[in-house]
């Protein structure tokens, strides 16, 4: 609780994984890709309570097994590819409020940030809080600025992606964001629903690169690995 309001988290984890098989519970030094997340979200200040949303049963066995109770499952319909999250979101919601508890500010941690940490969590809370605005996104700042990249048209040639003087030096390119995927918070109201973009949050946490690493592949993998080892060490 933060200013006299409760705060849900809610981590997703489902089942099918392509890129990486079981990924939301792959071993990283020898601990389940789900403690990472959920670690981060015990060391928090401020939430209330903490569940995880997924259709698998192993899963949820292994986030039991880490302390957190998994209350219900997620329906498979919810847990296809082309599933979006804001559906996992919502889904959990109507779940806690069927059982009478009720949350003014939910967070989605996506379970592949493993670098966040509770720390960054209790700052997005704060910060959204102490504003007058409804929605937080985390952020970080783009390695690649877009005014060097490129499309190509269906003539071959080479079109900017953006409107930009190609000669600018890069030590002059503004700052530009991208949303990471480790924090979004949503003030639980009647303007959240199905249609709610959880990537338009209203203000930017934002965080440092190395804790914005978003497992999606092979190579993502052993960067986080690198991180959290020197983390730990």
């Amino acid at each position: 609780m933060y200013k006299n309001k409760r705060i849900l988290a809610i981590i997703p984890a489902r089942g099918g994984s392509k890129g990486i098989p079981k990924k939301n519970i792959i071993d990283i030094l020898n601990k389940p890709l789900l403690h990472y997340s959920i670690k981060s979200a015990k060391e928090s200040k401020y939430l209330d309570k903490i569940i995880i949303s997924t259709d698998d049963k192993e899963i949820a066995e292994v986030a039991e097994n880490l302390g957190i109770d998994v209350p219900f499952l997620r329906p498979e319909e919810l847990a296809t590819d082309t599933s979006k999250s804001i559906e996992a979101f919502i889904h959990s919601i109507k779940e806690e409020k069927k059982n009478g508890n009720i949350y003014d500010y939910i967070l989605l941690l996506q379970n592949t940030s493993p670098l966040r940490q509770g720390w960054h969590i209790d700052e997005a809370i704060e910060k959204l809080l102490e504003s007058n605005e409804r929605s937080l996104v985390s952020v970080n700042e783009v390695n690649e600025h877009p005014s060097i990249m490129r499309t190509i048209a269906n003539d071959g040639i080479l079109k900017n992606l953006i409107d930009s003087n190609g000669d600018i030096r890069r030590q002059d390119f503004s700052k530009i964001y991208i949303v990471n995927g480790a924090i979004y918070i949503q003030k639980n109201d009647n303007n959240l629903n199905l249609e709610t973009n959880l990537n338009g949050g209203d203000i930017p946490y934002i965080m440092e690169h190395k804790y914005s690493i978003d497992i999606d592949n092979y190579l993502d993998l052993e960067i986080a690995t690198h991180y959290l080892k020197e983390m730990t060490e």
